[in-house]
């Protein structure tokens, strides 16, 4: 009887080679050029940051979407591999750019960590409660999971139901890049606007090929996402408002947007990734995305 062979051994393509020595030229260049953007930021208010950077993060979206010019779908894997990576991005900057800055400043401001804790997780809470009240009231549809909850989809043109569904994940992560600037480190709001913008690009390539497989042209999927991104400042205008009004918000700011931000990790982009049998290439993208926002949050530290 022949023994069962096991299956071999899968190198990574040249795409993927390419995609990985891009990623690590790019954190190359952040840290190398991080002191003169240093001095260049350090010049504007928190309101001013939180905006510009938001705004810088959102047009992401579309640099991500320009590659469907000169192709006209993705493989699921390649999706499922680049939403696991946006995952992991977004998981890291949560972690390190929002709940840890949050929970030092709340032990500062309580002189308890209890009561640090408390609060902080009130606002994770809090944030994560907001957007599972948003999803369940405003119409949206996914391109994986298809139409969610909120008024009557069937009096709403489709393409507007995916916009509003990426406005849903956008305005989260704007939020948080203007709460960001809040800190006293310019270094942490710029490594959060980095990894939003950095999540942003993989999710506006798959929203545009996603949009082109209903038929629309590649100028218009592109105008869609690029809509899509500029929700982000909108978000990035509150957060930073908000801090810059009342000192005492910024850890119920910070933790609020983190909420927001794991709500939307969760409940959305790895449930989406694992639907079509990539579980495997969506965790990895996930290790490595949080490998690449732990390696730039350092590298800017």
């Amino acid at each position: 009887m022949n023994e069962k062979q096991a299956p071999a051994i899968q190198l990574p393509g040249p795409g993927v080679l390419l995609a990985l020595l891009a990623l690590a030229v790019f954190v190359a260049g952040t840290g190398a050029l991080w002191p003169t953007l240093q001095a260049s930021l350090s010049g504007l208010n928190t309101l001013q940051l939180g905006i510009l950077a938001s705004f810088v993060a959102g047009m992401f979206t579309a640099v991500g979407a320009l590659p469907i010019f000169f192709l006209r779908r993705l493989s699921r894997q390649v999706e499922d591999s680049l939403m696991g990576f946006g995952a992991g991005v977004m998981l890291a900057a949560t972690a390190f750019e929002l709940v840890l800055p949050a929970a030092g400043i709340a032990e500062t401001q309580l002189g308890s960590p209890w009561l640090a804790a408390l609060l902080v997780g009130t606002g994770i809470a809090l944030g994560g409660g907001f957007l599972l009240a948003l999803h369940r009231l405003v119409p949206h549809e996914h391109f994986v999971t298809g139409p969610q909850s909120g008024a009557d989809p069937r009096k709403i043109r489709r393409v507007w139901l995916f916009v509003f569904a990426i406005a849903l994940h956008n305005l989260p992560e704007g939020l948080a890049v203007g709460v960001g600037f809040g800190v006293d480190e310019l270094s942490d709001g710029v490594a959060l606007a980095i990894g939003i913008g950095l999540q942003n690009m993989p999710e506006g390539l798959v929203v545009a090929v996603a949009l082109m497989s209903l038929g629309y042209s590649r100028l218009a999927a592109f105008g869609v996402t690029l809509l899509t991104g500029l929700v982000q400042p909108v978000g990035g205008l509150i957060g930073a408002g908000a801090v810059t009004l009342m000192e005492m918000l910024l850890p119920w700011g910070l933790a609020f947007a983190a909420g927001a931000m794991l709500f939307v990790i969760s409940h959305e982009i790895i449930p989406e990734s694992h639907r079509k049998g990539h579980e495997g290439k969506a965790t990895f993208g996930v290790l490595l995305g949080f490998i690449v926002m732990l390696t730039i949050d350092m590298v800017l530290d």
